[in-house]
Parts: structure tokens; C-alpha cells; sequence
């Protein structure tokens, strides 16, 4: 493969979600060599299938694993730094969270969404950081919802604002190694946990909150990992990078009437 990112190595978990497989289509396109890592491994033939296909002769290696087993993380990603001794960019997505007034969560609650979201990206950081050279980048997956508080999603607002702590720390500590560390926040964009609010028109409700007029498409999101993926972003890290049609300068829309409406997957994404 040929163009800016030939002979790198991209590790990407969660890599059957809509927003990983539009990036790591991207870093396709621009040459890397991909490890897709999910619990699925029909969801990761039928990605590696797609890419394949819009990117002939892409190399694609699947790797089934859970994101929230350490050992298996650990694992998956020294499989990709053995394909050819490197591994330069891991882009950590796998996160979630239930909707449900606060006053209804529990402790168990909690716990879930700070597993899910901070400690499976904890898994990708503690272990590529060891493996790879100065130049490296690792990219997270936050969200507005990080910043913006969201009425009955209160454990995926403080988990993903711990895991804004976690990405704020590892840049910090790894700078002097040369590796970056960097988030993007994306708003309510289409994939498999947010179809039916698009599909049923709930996700509307956002439109006023958004001055660029309209919600996101993964696609959206693959240009800004791109970035934060070479060497263009070269002297950026702990930074988080809002994808969100200008959502941030507003507020997050009051969904507290709709019960039914989940603007994010209960329990997990791939």
C-alpha cells in the first residue's frame, strides 16, 4: 500500500462499530496496516469485507477479543506490533451507557459505565504505550456528552469525563517518549446504537442544538483521527477534538420526556 501512512501499523478496537470502521477505512485509504479488534467474528469478517472492498489490497488483520479483558487487549495488540515490529497508532472506541434519571442508577450502574468507557481505554493505553516509538499516536473516543452535562445519562457523563482524565494524564506522562495522546468528542452521530432515533425521527430533537444543521455520520469522524493520527498532528496531544456540528457552543437537547428515547446504546458499544 502506497500514501502518507504506508508501512504504519493501526490497531482499532471496538472495530464493528460504525464510527471505527469509517476511521479505520480512512487510515486504510492513506495506507496503514490494520488490527481490527471486537468480540464478533462475523461483525469483523463483514468490516474487513467492506474495507477490502473500497481499498483493494488493504492489509487486515482480525483479532477477536473483548475490550474489557485485559489479557486479551494485551494480546491483540502485540499480535499488531509482530505483523512487521511496529505499531504506531491505536484508536481505543469501545464505550457506552444507559438512559435513566440519576436518582434511578445504582452503584452497579456506575461501576458498568467506568469499566466500559475509562477502563477498556485504560487497557489499549497501558499496553501499546510500552510498544510503541516516539512519533506514535494513541486517539480515544469521548463525547460532547463529556462536557455538556445530559439529563438521564449521568454514568456516560462522568464516565466519559473520567475518561477525559485518563487521556489528560497519558498524554501528559508519555509526552517525553514522543507519544500523543488525543480524544475526539463526537455528537449524536448515526451508527447501530443510534439508528432507531434517526430511523424514528426522535433524533430531531437535537437539530436546534446544533448550528451547522444537521447530526452526524461516522464518516464525519475519519478525518479528524486521520489527523490525529499522523504526522500532521505532530505537536498535539491532550487534546479533545469536538465532531459535533458546533454542539458544544450550545447545550444538550432535554430528552427527559422520552423515556424511550436512548440517545446512546444501553450497555455497550462493539
Amino acid at each position: 500500500m502506497t500514501g502518507p501512512l504506508a508501512g504504519r501499523t493501526a490497531f482499532v478496537t471496538g472495530a464493528t462499530g460504525a464510527i471505527a470502521e469509517a476511521c479505520a477505512l480512512q487510515l486504510a485509504r492513506d495506507g496503514a496496516r490494520l488490527a481490527l479488534m471486537a468480540r464478533r467474528p462475523d461483525g469483523l469478517a463483514q468490516v474487513a469485507a467492506r474495507i477490502r472492498g473500497t481499498v483493494p489490497g488493504a492489509e487486515i488483520h482480525e483479532l477477536v477479543g473483548d475490550a474489557l479483558d485485559e489479557e486479551a487487549v494485551a494480546g491483540a495488540l502485540n499480535a499488531a506490533r509482530d505483523l512487521t515490529g511496529r505499531l504506531d497508532i491505536a484508536f481505543a472506541t469501545v464505550g457506552g451507557g444507559g438512559f435513566k434519571p440519576l436518582i434511578e442508577h445504582t452503584a452497579q450502574d456506575l461501576r458498568d459505565a467506568f469499566e466500559t468507557n475509562v477502563v477498556a481505554t485504560f487497557h489499549v493505553i497501558r499496553h501499546a504505550a510500552p510498544l510503541m516509538a516516539p512519533g506514535s499516536s494513541i486517539i480515544c473516543l469521548s463525547s460532547g456528552a463529556a462536557r455538556l452535562t445530559f439529563r438521564h445519562l449521568a454514568a456516560y457523563h462522568i464516565a466519559k469525563a473520567g475518561l477525559e482524565g485518563l487521556v489528560r494524564m497519558a498524554a501528559d506522562e508519555f509526552g517525553p517518549s514522543g507519544i500523543r495522546v488525543n480524544a475526539i468528542r463526537p455528537g449524536l452521530t448515526r451508527s447501530g446504537a443510534t439508528e432507531d432515533m434517526f430511523t424514528s425521527g426522535a433524533a430531531e430533537a437535537f437539530l436546534p442544538e446544533y448550528p451547522l444543521g444537521r447530526l452526524g455520520e461516522a464518516q464525519d469522524m475519519a478525518g479528524v483521527v486521520r489527523f490525529l493520527a499522523g504526522v500532521e498532528s505532530a505537536w498535539v496531544t491532550g487534546q479533545f477534538i469536538a465532531v459535533d456540528g458546533g454542539n458544544l457552543l450550545r447545550r444538550s437537547p432535554d430528552l427527559a420526556p422520552l423515556p424511550a428515547a436512548n440517545p446512546h446504546h444501553q450497555g455497550r458499544t462493539p
